[in-house]
């Protein structure tokens, strides 16, 4: 270590002084990732951290190798006066998340430095368990719009291929949603069977008028024809449905929403930019033609409109830059409905401007107003692993609008994504974790779906067992049904799943599946080869499988196999036992890159990690009794 760093431990100051005078950039050196000037504030020295603020050339809008900034170390100190200093004199953010999303605020908790903790209370003007963190839905949860009725919040998502189709989410506080059913619960309706993944339901919108739910989405088709993108429209005056069966509406682009204006007409806007056509009293026609309102003020994939009308103008929220890390919310506003639109000179209202930071993706955003009269806005993000791969898919935060002086909409104060934000006016509703497979019930919960419609009958409880119909397609094909999976919300888990011991025949299998799409996915199970019943891991990446090392089982008096799947980030260890066995450990993946969108070019991928159970049939008919499933984060 250096003589800099040795000064700084020791916090002797005239030494550390010393030292600058000599060698000013000494105080860029790094100790295991971490600037000198970060480990200064880690003494709590108010006296050093002020002399390597005020004179010496270190920055301070730098990150160490986990993205913790100054503040996060100076918060383990517990120094109040030198966490106050770097607040308020400094600028630093006491809510600002590192790559795990942990901020100096809960450090200072964690650590039990009390003090501390109450003046960021002060500094955020909530305790901490008035506070929220963002993303609020982890997991697969893209394009999210919101609608608030009376005291109760409603909000949907992209589903794609995956069936039941746009799931609707329910919410008294805005933090804690419940899936509380789907706008297409029809196969024959949902016509999704023959859709490649990560087609299907596009960018779902939610909106209520003269008390009727209504949902509309892109349903977005194969490049096979010459017609791409329809939207359609359902109905229900229950939020949970059912809906009315899907109306078409022939108009090409992406990302509807219905506005409903104060003189009662309707209208749907759709991309590129912002086009507007008026629909009939019910939403299932079409009645006038398409027209460009604006087409953006970044003027790159502009898309996701939306429309609210409030004192007097018309305020246009658009998605702009493509749904990378270029992605970013704008508005514009009029004093007529048809414009002419003037872009907000603030934009874009929100977007992530370090490229570094754990929370990327920041667009497709929807405002509402509470009961209370405070504004939120809804909209995606996304985290990657590695700086590289989405493994969560898309996800939902939320973050406070306040409204300018002269009139404009500013998410979180335009800092970008919010990590720890403090909660809505509202009443807090805490909702039961839905994390296991409630066997139970005769009913299979909201939160699992299936890659399109199962085959009528193929999954069922009966008996606190679930019935799961093996698929005569392989799992690569997109004619494979019946794999039940949900969402994966964790970048660390542990997954486990009880099967039935039945006896396979031919290339028969089941057991658990990580699964993206037909083109990515790996299973651990059981299969039947010709040298006996074993367990192995399947990787399925593009057009190659891999098969790892099988595991040959004497299964005789053994009446059910446990298959377990242990995730820390983009590793995977496997494990299982027989009843009555100890744990076996099988093996270990350490890299499952291929479960997200950036891991191969096929099609389309949107989407995100699934984790469930799959059976695979073959030619001669079988069904895998489950008894059991759980998922928990680590």
């Amino acid at each position: 270590m250096s003589k800099l760093y040795d000064a700084i431990i020791s916090q002797n100051v005239p030494e550390v002084k010393r030292l600058l005078e000599i060698d000013p950039p000494a105080i860029d050196e790094q100790v295991d990732g971490a600037p000198l000037s970060f480990l200064a504030a880690r003494t709590g020295n108010l006296a050093l951290v002020r002399y390597i603020v005020e004179y010496s050339r270190a920055s301070f809008n730098t990150f160490d190798g986990r993205h913790r900034h100054i503040l996060h170390y100076a918060a383990e100190s517990g120094s109040v006066e030198v966490c106050r200093y770097l607040v308020e004199r400094v600028g630093m953010d006491p809510t600002t998340g590192d790559m795990s999303l942990m901020t100096p605020y809960e450090i200072a908790a964690q650590c039990g430095h009390r003090e501390l903790t109450a003046y960021f209370a002060q500094v955020c003007g909530a305790e901490l368990s008035r506070m929220y963190k963002n993303p609020i839905l982890t997991g697969m949860h893209s394009d999210p719009s919101i609608c608030r009725v009376g005291e109760d919040y409603y909000m949907v998502h992209s589903s794609f291929i995956f069936f039941p189709c746009i799931p609707i989410s329910h919410s008294r506080d805005l933090i804690h949603w419940e899936t509380i059913g789907h706008a297409i619960t029809n196969p024959e309706w949902a016509d999704i069977d023959h859709l490649e993944g990560g087609r299907g339901y596009w960018a779902a919108d939610i909106s209520y008028y003269k008390g009727k739910f209504y949902v509309c989405a892109t349903y977005r088709m194969n490049d096979d024809g010459t017609v791409y993108r329809k939207q359609i429209v359902v109905s229900s005056d229950r939020p949970e449905g059912p809906y009315s069966k899907p109306a078409v509406i022939e108009e090409d682009g992406i990302d509807p929403s219905i506005f409903n204006d104060d003189d009662g007409r309707r209208y749907m806007l759709l991309n590129r930019g912002a086009r507007i056509f008026e629909l009939n009293e019910d939403a299932t026609e079409k009645i006038g033609e398409a027209t460009l309102l604006f087409y953006g003020d970044h003027k790159r994939a502009p898309e996701g409109p939306h429309l609210l009308k409030k004192d007097g103008y018309y305020y246009l929220f658009e998605a702009e830059g493509g749904t990378g890390l270029t992605h970013r919310i704008t508005v514009s506003r009029a004093d007529s409905l048809f414009g002419v639109y003037e872009p907000c000179p603030y934009n874009p209202i929100m977007r992530q401007e370090d490229p570094a930071a754990p929370i990327q993706r920041c667009g497709h955003g929807k405002p509402v107003m509470t009961q209370n009269g405070e504004w939120f806005m809804v909209y995606l993000c996304g985290r990657q692993v590695d700086g590289k791969y989405s493994i969560l898919g898309r996800e939902t935060a939320l973050d406070p609008i306040t409204w300018t002086a002269d009139g404009w909409p500013i998410v979180n104060r335009r800092k970008g994504p919010g990590y720890l934000q403090k909660k809505p006016d509202l009443p807090e509703c805490i909702l039961e974790d839905d994390c296991t497979l409630d066997l139970a019930k005769r009913e299979i919960s909201p939160i699992w779906v299936t890659p399109r419609a199962p085959e009528e009958g193929a999954i069922g409880i009966e008996d606190h067992i679930l019935y799961l119909k093996g698929s005569k397609a392989p799992l690569s094909d997109v004619a494979s049904r019946n794999i039940l999976l949900r969402r994966q919300t964790d970048f660390c888990f542990t997954a486990q799943a009880e099967f039935s011991l039945q006896e396979l025949c031919g290339e028969q299998s089941e057991g658990l599946i990580g699964y993206y799409d037909e083109n990515t996915w790996l299973t651990f199970g059981l299969h039947q080869t010709p040298e006996g019943c074993a367990v192995y891991v399947t990787e399925h990446i593009g057009h190659e499988d891999i098969v790892h090392e099988p595991v040959y089982l004497s299964v005789e008096n053994a009446l059910s196999i446990t298959y377990k799947v242990e995730t820390d980030f983009l590793r995977r260890h496997f494990s299982f036992h027989l009843d009555g066995q100890p744990w076996q450990d099988y093996e270990t993946l350490e890299n499952v890159y291929y479960l997200c969108d950036e891991a191969i070019q096929m099609g389309k991928r949107f989407t995100g990690a699934m984790i469930g159970m799959y059976a695979y049939a073959g030619e001669k008919p079988y069904t895998a009794r489950v008894l059991g499933f759980s998922y928990g984060a680590k």
